[in-house]
């Protein structure tokens, strides 16, 4: 299996290899995982495991996030062979199953995040809405308009390495609220993972805990909610979670976008070819469309992307590597390391049947209280 068999030069389709630096890379981490998703945190986990306990998880998630991330950036490549996709490398470990179990786990985690991040903007557009209207506009018009923000951005910035113009202004707006492949590829990478779980994770955790700390646990799971004070605070935040979230979504979809382009598009043919840019705008339009719909028909769809990520970004995030390394370097790692290992995919294993219950606890209670295209 040629894992760089439908790579490119810089004018082409699906990837650029080699050409975007640690740096950038390590911005697109900070500005795109400090997204407007950061303002439910405190309502999340803060209110219902208080202070205590929530820094504990907080803690401990980052830790084992950011361990198993440093963990699989060690197998980017395996006897010389270069692997720029999970799916490819679980694939080439553990056989053509893997490789389809884990692309399904994260398309369906990808695609119900992106249909999450529609519903976040359309939030946040409809309390812009609020401050100058008592009667505002039912929340699906303004998840229509984010759908199509983000087909607009997503046609005119096509691949991740387009991204690099816009990082600037995104990290202005991370600011505002409290997997590089070039040479050699192991230290970039990991250098731009710590630059997110270093400088992202203060965003990151702070806003979650200045959030619990400014209003207990009548904390709002939208923050911006219990912002009070003069009205053009309130519009300001929320534009800027509009913004940010086109940034965002767009850095999370990326392998879905990658996927489709590579089985729809022309790969001889650059990305701004005529023939592309036709196909380029049909793959957009039915992937925006579809998920748009699904999205403005169920309002609680945060709902099902914790359902999704309990029982396939949770394996995949921190099952999958320890999983590599057994396969990879059981056999000559001492004890305590498969011993660490074993911990991890049971500590995983029981993380996901807990995740998911809970999820699903809530996706009960939410069907009976809301319908379809219900206006909350």
């Amino acid at each position: 299996m040629d894992v760089e068999s439908r790579t490119s030069n810089n004018n082409s389709v699906t990837l650029n290899l080699e050409h975007d630096s640690w740096q950038q890379v390590g911005l697109m981490l900070v500005t795109g995982f400090n997204c407007g998703w950061i303002f439910s945190f405190s309502n999340l986990i803060m209110v219902p495991l208080g202070w205590t306990w929530g820094i504990i998880l907080l803690f401990v998630v980052g830790f084992y996030t950011a361990y198993a991330n440093w963990l699989l950036a060690a197998f980017h490549f395996i006897d010389g062979r270069r692997f720029i996709r999970y799916r490819d490398l679980m694939g080439f470990v553990y056989g053509r199953k893997m490789y389809h179990l884990t692309w399904t786990s994260q398309f369906l985690t990808l695609l119900l995040g992106n249909m999450g991040f529609i519903l976040l903007g359309g939030k946040a557009l409809k309390e812009i809405n609020s401050e100058f209207s008592n009667s505002p506009l039912r929340l699906q018009y303004y998840i229509v308009v984010t759908g199509a923000a983000y087909f607009i951005f997503s046609f005119s910035i096509p691949t991740m390495s387009a991204m690099r113009n816009w990082l600037g202004a995104s990290a202005i707006a991370t600011l505002t609220y409290i997997s590089t492949l070039r040479k050699p590829a192991v230290n970039n990478m990991r250098k731009a993972l710590f630059s997110q779980y270093s400088v992202g994770v203060l965003f990151y955790y702070g806003v979650t805990l200045v959030g619990y700390w400014a209003y207990g646990s009548a904390v709002s799971s939208y923050i911006p909610e219990n912002l009070s004070g003069p009205r053009w605070i309130n519009v300001l935040v929320n534009v800027i979670v509009f913004l940010q979230s086109i940034v965002s979504q767009h850095m999370f979809v990326a392998p879905i976008h990658e996927a489709l382009d590579t089985r729809f598009l022309e790969i001889g043919k650059g990305m701004h070819s005529g023939e592309n840019l036709k196909r380029l705008f049909l793959v957009r339009v039915c992937f925006y469309t579809g998920n748009t719909f699904i999205a403005a028909a169920f309002p609680f769809m945060g709902d099902f992307v914790n359902l999704l990520g309990s029982f396939s970004l949770v394996p995949l995030t921190f099952m999958f590597p320890s999983m590599l390394f057994l396969k990879l370097k059981g056999k000559t790692a001492r004890t305590e390391k498969k011993l660490w290992h074993w911990i991890n995919i049971v500590f995983a294993f029981l993380l996901t049947i807990a995740t998911t219950i809970s999820a699903l606890r809530f996706i009960v209670e939410n069907i009976q209280k809301y319908r379809f295209f219900a206006d909350v």
